[in-house]
């Protein structure tokens, strides 16, 4: 009878262990959270189509979001970033160029938000890079602005990091004129879109040279020596944003080529650590600091 009672109250217990493990993995799990909440501009009826999923890839996007990848309360700073993976505008390279990166950015203490954006050369597509695309990136620099307060994050060090196709967003939203405002605008668009800083990872083509270098916000861009699709573009957006008088920071890799992700797919030691000269570019910019609600010293507001 007792060693019965003995392990009735061992199950128990592990019953209790298994739902509070189960409960904490449930709390540590990323948010994810709908740009729109009736779906995006002209793609509502699709809105509730499922995701395609191979490998760790996605496809099949047409109900833009974030997921939320909070840095360590302990250490985080109240800065931001909204990544933006690349695949060509035909997927996303979700873990490599998405999730790895919000990591890193985590161990800074940088707040950070995975975009899924709809893609414009995906099998029977029918959106766009310029207007689509792009408007999914804007919409979520406005969003998480709208909803800094929620996740303990400063509106004025939000940043935008962009690999590849995601780049070319990047710089199509921070370093080019903005379109016309949304038809039906709601609480949300009142936000700006212009971002207060910008990564960009061995970015494409598009968008470069850039329509307003004069206005764009400071910029940290990275890329391999030998990649003929994206060395050029980083070179020439860096060369022109230099330019027109705006703080920005280049490193070109030797022997390098496109897709090193976060360092992880090359065995050059100067490629692993490039993220480190990320973190570095973001503490001297005073990024990684609070300012009571401003812009870092000698950093342009948007109204300027």
């Amino acid at each position: 009878m007792r060693i019965k009672s003995i392990a009735l109250l061992l199950l128990a217990l592990g019953a209790q262990a298994g739902t509070h493990a189960l409960a904490q993995q449930a709390q540590q799990a990323p948010a994810t959270v709908a740009l729109w909440p009736d779906g995006a501009p002209g793609a509502e009826s699709r809105r509730a189509e499922a995701e395609k999923v191979e490998n760790t890839y996605v496809s099949n996007i047409h109900n833009p979001s974030l997921t939320v990848v909070k840095a360590n309360p302990r250490h985080a700073n109240g800065a931001a970033v909204i990544i933006v993976p690349g695949g060509g505008h035909r997927m996303l390279v979700w873990m490599n160029e998405g999730m790895v990166a919000a990591k890193s950015l985590n161990r800074v203490g940088v707040t950070a938000f995975v975009l899924k954006y709809r893609l414009a050369r995906d099998q029977g597509s029918t959106y766009s890079i310029e207007n689509d695309a792009a408007a999914d990136l804007r919409r979520a620099v406005r969003w998480v602005r709208a909803h800094a307060a929620d996740y303990g994050i400063d509106p004025h060090r939000l940043g935008v990091m962009g690999f590849s196709a995601g780049g070319e967003l990047v710089s199509l939203v921070a370093d080019n004129p903005e379109p016309a405002a949304p038809a039906k605008p709601d609480a949300v668009d009142k936000q700006s879109a212009r971002p207060d800083f910008q990564v960009l990872v061995y970015p494409g083509p598009l968008g470069v040279p850039a329509k307003a270098a004069q206005s764009a916000p400071p910029a940290f861009i990275v890329a391999g020596s030998v990649d003929k699709c994206c060395m050029p573009p980083a070179l020439g957006l860096y060369q022109q944003l230099v330019g027109a008088g705006v703080s920005a920071e280049l490193h070109l890799y030797a022997d390098t080529d496109h897709a090193f992700n976060m360092g992880q797919r090359s065995e050059r030691l100067s490629d692993v650590h490039w993220p480190d000269r990320l973190a570095d570019w973001l503490s001297d910019g005073g990024w990684l600091i609070p300012h009571d609600g401003k812009a870092p010293l000698g950093v342009p507001s948007p109204a300027q």
